[in-house]
């Protein structure tokens, strides 16, 4: 059998593994090999070379080789918190969202996150490393997963199963202990060396290496601000039953999506009159709004000016993007690609003068960017400010202050907005925040710009890049934060994501992660657009929105 990896090829008796393979050209590789690639598909290491081809070692470095270290660290993490804590009562972990640069977890059953308690778990994860234990798959019957995990008091893992729809699942085996997981795995404990736990708010933090250094925690950084919105919501997710995609798929099936989406449009349209009754009574002249890509900024904005209006202010919504340079004069990243998310795509000069002639009392002309030719028009938007008037702008470099310099700081009311999932596929599986917003993105890049899925997801790893550089450094300066995701939203937005992402055919680079999405998307059942109002914010992504939103 003929092997090729790193461009050398080797020859390998038939029956050979992937980790046999992988120990040979470990040499090539600076960091420690977890997966393997062969004709587009990804193995674990255990797995049986199929024949002659080419493999592709993937390690932390990589997207996909990161997420099957941190699954893995989590799935080591859970077995040694449920053998410290075997006798307690209802006792349970739940893996709930990312913070700080690492994953924000609670305990169930009344048992607090305590320094001594983390050692002690810390201490028996390290234990499991020293032992080299396997992380065996084992593929069952659905019944048999849904009897395992009721048996386990895993309830989310049970009520996901009940929507199954095919008879087997795989499961993963350390040791005595079980649970399932959306992805793959190392091969065994010793490949999860690097981890801590660190108390924080009502819970802790599981923090382990990044991608651009896999031999190193990753060091904590407190976003106060972030954890107490991302609190809150998952807290009314709780509350209202619906923490999992289990759960929501019940309420889907029992016929409550009408009272799902009700409930969550009046909650998110409370959190915006609140934002703008304090703007009113601050006096503020100027709204900045920045986030991520694919946060809802532009239907937040029409409806906080809405809110305004109510209160007997004139509000003039302002998107930073009319304000980008024409296409062919964006910057190039390091790579030598254009780098839309930079600021300097931004006609910073411009933007600054047009804002302080507004605030002075003149008249100005308003551009709009054409996204299908690149390029800014004017179509005769005339703008004027009276006493009552608020300038309510968004764009992702709001919070930037070289994005509003020449503007008064006391002037300013900054807003953070960003989709953050309160759901979870389960309590140790947690949906990704930024799946949300690339499912969002992916509709309405179709939608509005022509793109394909294809195209989306190609220049994905470029937003997230322009976002860790341009956004999330400024998020802790703002005067509060907003959660833009909506609870019923997955199920909507399938409808519209899953033919776009299968129209990714096998072979091309992108196909692993639309398989992976589609994955996803499986365990949900879908809600009917028809529900949604006018106004929601989930408008502006799958189209049919009352305000000017594109």
């Amino acid at each position: 059998m003929t092997i090729t990896a790193k461009g050398q090829t080797q020859e390998f008796p038939d029956g050979t593994t992937f980790l046999e393979v992988a120990k040979h050209f470990q040499p090539q590789y600076e960091h420690e090999i977890l997966l393997a690639s062969y004709n587009d598909m990804l193995f674990e290491l255990y797995h049986t070379v199929p024949g002659d081809g080419e493999i592709h070692f993937i390690t932390g470095t990589e997207k996909i080789g990161q997420s099957t270290y941190e699954r893995s660290a989590i799935f080591m993490m859970l077995k040694a918190f449920y053998n410290v804590c075997e006798d307690v009562k209802g006792f349970g972990v739940v893996v709930d969202y990312t913070l700080g640069g690492g994953y924000y977890c609670y305990l169930k059953g009344g048992v607090k996150a305590t320094p001594e308690l983390l050692q002690k778990v810390k201490a028996q994860m390290d234990e499991y490393h020293k032992k080299s234990i396997p992380i065996l798959k084992k593929s069952i019957s659905t019944r048999e997963a849904i009897r395992i995990f009721r048996e386990n008091g895993m309830a989310s893992k049970e009520r996901l199963f009940h929507f199954r729809m095919t008879g087997s699942v795989n499961v993963y085996y350390m040791g005595n202990f079980v649970d399932y997981f959306y992805g793959y795995m190392v091969l065994n404990t010793s490949y999860i060396k690097y981890y801590d736990l660190i108390p924080y708010g009502d819970g802790f933090v599981l923090m382990l290496p990044t991608r651009s250094n896999p031999e190193k925690v990753a060091p904590f950084v407190p976003l106060n601000k972030l954890y107490e919105v991302e609190h809150a919501s998952s807290k009314w997710a709780a509350k209202i039953g619906c923490s999992s995609i289990g759960a929501l798929n019940e309420m889907v099936m029992n016929g409550y999506s009408d009272d799902l989406i009700l409930m969550q449009e009046a909650l998110f349209e409370k959190t915006i009159g609140n934002i703008a009754m304090d703007i009113a009574q601050k006096n503020k002249k100027i709204v900045m709004i920045a986030g991520p890509s694919s946060s809802g900024k532009t239907t937040f904005s029409r409806r906080l000016s809405i809110q305004l209006k109510a209160l007997g202010f004139n509000p003039h919504p302002i998107s930073v993007d009319n304000y980008f340079r024409d296409r062919d004069l964006a910057p190039l990243d390091e790579n030598g690609n254009k780098d839309f998310e930079s600021i300097k795509c931004v006609d910073v000069e411009q933007f600054n003068s047009d804002m302080l002639k507004l605030l002075q009392g003149e008249t100005i002309q308003l551009p709009r960017y054409n996204f299908f030719t690149g390029t800014r028009e004017y179509k005769g938007d005339f703008c004027k400010l009276g006493a009552n008037d608020v300038l309510v702008i968004e764009g992702i470099h709001c919070l930037n202050n070289e994005m509003s310099s020449s503007l008064s700081d006391d002037d300013k009311y900054r807003i953070y907005i960003s989709s953050l999932t309160q759901i979870n596929v389960d309590a140790h599986n947690r949906i990704a925040t930024t799946d949300g917003r690339l499912l969002r993105r992916i509709v309405r890049d179709n939608r509005t710009r022509g793109y394909s899925a294809k195209s989306t997801i190609a220049m994905w790893e470029n937003v997230r890049r322009g976002e860790d550089k341009n956004i999330f450094p400024y998020q802790e300066s703002a005067d509060v934060m907003v959660n833009s995701s909506m609870i019923y939203e997955l199920p909507v937005l399938k409808i519209f994501a899953a033919p776009l992402l299968f129209q990714i055919k096998r072979g091309d680079p992108e196909h692993a992660e639309a398989k992976r999405l589609l994955k996803f998307l499986d365990y949900i059942l879908p809600i009917s657009p028809e529900l949604i109002p006018q106004n929601s914010i989930v408008r502006e992504f799958i189209g049919g929105s009352c305000l000017d939103v594109g």
